[in-house]
């Protein structure tokens, strides 16, 4: 099952258009509004900035032939969505499934003509739409418009995953249900951070460990599961602490445009000295309760301003995590069995060159081969992986052939594993750009 995040954000998102607090000022992405796409046939919530999201992301909507909506507030129901897929003049069948609040606001963009079935659930109920069962929970949100807010336990052939927003505290016949599932993935809403006075039914920092606690107690939650928190806002503090405190329930955030489920997925981050790029990629991973962490630069005895350096990483890796120090890195990609952090490819390189003797006037072919096999390994991986990468092509021009050649070799490699890469960002000053894809 592959579920593409349209969304990760609260109802104004974040960082709020209108707000310039410290979290909204620090934001280095832009969170939309939660909702996401299901093996490109299936909607979980459509608010206003779906469709949209959608064609950002590279995606049509064209296949979708089911949405589940979750409750009737505005930034999850989005019903001009209707009429824009009616103007196509589609003839193909569409389920549109949720509860009153939400079915209610649909009812009059669809001509009387539409194919479309509205099917009206409840909690309790036990429904299939095409490929995917689809078993309707309780949640604890809200007594005005989308008081009879819902939850959904979605399963197909593909996997299992519980979409749990918007809601407080799970209530009790819900953790029932859910007992025992071991999810392949779980999407809790976590909106207001450390603010816990704001008196509504949705999920704090304090809250969602808990209820991420209760569910691992009852299994529905288990060591493989995927564990994303979405529906943030900006009273959550800026994404590294955000980011940190998540990880002490095994969580991580959700990411507007992230792909989970899919085939294992790749990231590259690149960036120059000091520009936060190896943080960056352990926060990509920090949710993950193992990581291997392939050091290729070695401990370089004799040099106490890199071994402070390496002591420094250490210190802020989980202790969950194996390093292993090498530069035969191919073998480990293929054979990892929990998801990977390379750092990095340029003193990789670095190791090749001094392997096949480049420096001395040895020939290239050696290091064009242990690239070609780092891509292919790079490719076939069977985990999730993060490679990080220096770019030293926008400087000056190095004053030495080595320096030259070793600019020009690494400007390949970083734009091999970036075709092979499903994610690639450009770290500057601290600040993460995500690399359109070409």
């Amino acid at each position: 099952m592959e579920i593409l995040l349209l969304g990760t954000g609260s109802a104004d998102g974040w960082p709020n258009p209108f707000c310039r607090c410290a979290s909204c000022r620090s934001a280095t992405e832009v969170r939309g509004q939660t909702a996401a796409l299901i093996d490109d046939v299936l909607l979980l919530d459509c608010g206003p900035e779906a469709p949209r999201a959608a064609a950002r992301f590279g995606r049509s909507l064209a296949s979708v032939r089911h949405i589940l909506f979750t409750h009737g507030h505005w930034d999850h129901v989005g019903p001009a969505a209707l009429l824009m897929r009616h103007w196509t003049g589609t003839g193909e069948s569409l389920d549109v499934v949720g509860p009153a609040s939400a079915l209610d606001q649909c009812r009059d963009w669809v001509g009387p003509a539409g194919p479309v079935r509205f099917v009206e659930v409840s909690p309790g109920d036990d429904v299939r739409v095409g490929e995917y069962r689809v078993r309707v929970l309780a949640a604890a949100h809200g007594s005005d418009i989308g008081g009879d807010a819902v939850l959904y336990d979605l399963e197909s052939v593909g996997g299992r995953i519980f979409w749990a927003t918007d809601t407080g505290p799970l209530p009790e016949v819900t953790h029932a249900a859910v007992a025992g599932a071991a999810f392949d993935s779980v999407f809790l809403e976590e909106t207001f951070g450390m603010h816990t006075g704001h008196g509504t039914e949705h999920h704090d920092l304090p809250a969602f460990a808990a209820t991420v606690d209760e569910l691992r107690r009852s299994g529905a939650i288990v060591a493989a599961t995927d564990v994303v928190a979405v529906h943030l806002s900006h009273h959550n503090p800026p994404e590294p602490n955000l980011t940190a405190a998540l990880a002490d329930s095994g969580a991580r955030p959700g990411r507007d445009g992230e792909t989970v489920g899919a085939a294992p997925t790749r990231a590259l981050v690149l960036g120059g000295a000091r520009s936060g790029k190896s943080a960056h990629a352990e926060a990509l991973l920090a949710g993950q309760a193992a990581v291997t962490y392939l050091a290729t630069g070695g401990v370089r005895e004799g040099d106490p301003e890199w071994v402070e350096r390496v002591r420094l990483h250490r210190a802020r890796r989980p202790a969950s995590w194996q390093t292993v120090e090498t530069s035969d890195v191919a073998e480990a990609l293929c054979a990892a069995e929990t998801p990977v952090l390379l750092d990095c490819l340029g003193t990789w390189l670095t190791a090749r060159m001094d392997l096949h003797r480049v420096w001395d006037g040895g020939a290239l072919d050696g290091v064009h081969a242990d690239i070609d096999k780092l891509v292919t390994s790079w490719r076939d991986c069977p985990v999730r992986a993060v490679a990080v990468s220096n770019e030293v092509g926008s400087g000056v021009v190095p004053p030495t052939p080595a320096g030259r050649l070793f600019r020009d070799l690494l400007g390949v490699l970083n734009a091999r594993i970036a075709a092979e890469s499903d994610d690639v960002v450009l770290m500057v000053a601290g600040r993460p750009l995500r690399l359109p894809a070409q």
